[in-house]
């Protein structure tokens, strides 16, 4: 695992102050830019199954466990070490943290209640997470260039085209296929819970709309820094490779499979940086009192331990997909396999995926969190 082995010692932490990436060169591109060649292997993977002769929804299980227990789980897992494992953020935000519990007894009951609703309430919720951290990412771009290396604030103008064309890139092909009544992930048809309202061509069009502006308004304000002389080159070439995979995802057959590929990507440059800032904070010595279990793992020269740990806590929903499993059986007799893993498989992944969103969506407006490695505390 790339991220759980990329080099944090003490003496090699710290980023670049006078350059425009985030830590350097090499590791903003291999952690965040260029691990883009993540996205399609899952696809192709789940391609490969099938033209071996496996079957479809199998082969779409296979995939979904992988990317869970490889990638995607331990990203979701790693949140808590910046928030539940670490006593000084739970004393400053109980609510935060006792609030929580309430995602859990939503989600359980949506499972067996609406499970097209759950999963449509699901995507919407992980697109959106999805595009904040993109928009995070760039944010931490912006507060570099302007806090640290330039000393002029980056422009509001240039903040919200920035902001428009990422939040807006998802979402044409998958209008579409909503105005079509063909959004299915998995065996799923989330048409079925959304409003008649968008199942038309208008909601296609004005999706489609939006972003082509947006993308137009971007477009030329890259090319008006790039003749100025201060283009941000390493915030420039990830945003033009999230903005175009995210645009072709929604286009694929079976949604499912297809933003796997995006979760990769997403969860590799989530972990990249949660175990940075963890590692940045350890140097600083701010681990060992608030968070000792976090401070043990995170020893040594590298996150490997970090990734163990993160892993580790994926127990829970093991645990809690076998509870759901065996119930699901007992409370829905005679129900149809591919729902029947469906419902355990999603309530023991999204019970704590909401958790990780719902604390993300605090940590996201956290622009500072890598200032201490350039110095600055």
């Amino acid at each position: 695992m790339g991220v759980a082995s990329a080099k944090l010692a003490p003496s090699t932490f710290a980023a670049d102050e006078s350059s425009l990436w985030l830590r350097n060169r090499n590791w903003d591109l291999i952690f965040i830019s260029l691990s883009v060649i993540l996205v399609p292997l899952p696809y192709l993977f789940y391609l490969l199954m099938v033209q071996l002769g496996v079957n479809a929804d199998v082969s779409r299980n296979v995939v979904n466990g992988f990317v869970a227990i490889a990638v995607g789980g331990p990203h979701m897992m790693s949140t808590f070490l910046r928030t539940g494992l670490d006593r000084e953020f739970v004393h400053r935000y109980p609510m935060l943290i006792r609030s929580s519990i309430i995602i859990p007894i939503v989600v359980i009951s949506l499972a067996f209640l609406n499970l097209n609703l759950l999963l449509t309430v699901f995507f919407f919720w992980a697109s959106t997470h999805v595009l904040h951290q993109v928009a995070y990412i760039v944010e931490l771009y912006n507060h570099k260039e302007s806090k640290i290396v330039r000393g002029s604030a980056v422009t509001f103008w240039s903040r919200m085209i920035d902001y428009a064309v990422v939040m807006t890139c998802l979402f044409p092909f998958a209008a579409l296929k909503i105005s079509q009544g063909s959004f299915d992930i998995g065996t799923n048809d989330l048409t079925a819970v959304i409003p008649d309202l968008f199942e038309a061509e208008w909601f296609f069009y004005f999706m489609a709309g939006l972003f082509l502006l947006a993308l137009a308004a971007y477009v030329v304000k890259t090319y008006r820094e790039y003749r100025g002389g201060y283009i941000n080159w390493p915030k420039t070439i990830f945003m033009a490779l999230t903005v175009a995979v995210a645009f072709v995802i929604p286009s694929l057959p079976n949604l499912d499979t297809a933003f796997q590929g995006m979760n990769c990507w997403h969860s590799f440059q989530y972990l990249a940086l949660t175990f940075y800032i963890v590692k940045i904070r350890q140097q600083y010595g701010l681990l060992e009192k608030n968070a000792p279990l976090v401070a043990r793992f995170g020893k040594g020269k590298d996150s490997r331990g970090l990734f163990v740990l993160s892993t580790l806590m994926l127990v829970g929903s093991v645990v809690v997909f076998a509870v759901v499993y065996a119930l699901a059986g007992i409370i829905r007799p005679g129900i149809e396999s591919n729902q029947h893993f469906d419902i355990a498989y999603y309530t023991a992944i999204l019970s704590f995926l909401w958790i990780h969103y719902y604390h993300d969506h605090f940590l996201f407006t956290n622009f500072e969190a890598l200032d201490m490695a350039y110095g600055k505390k």
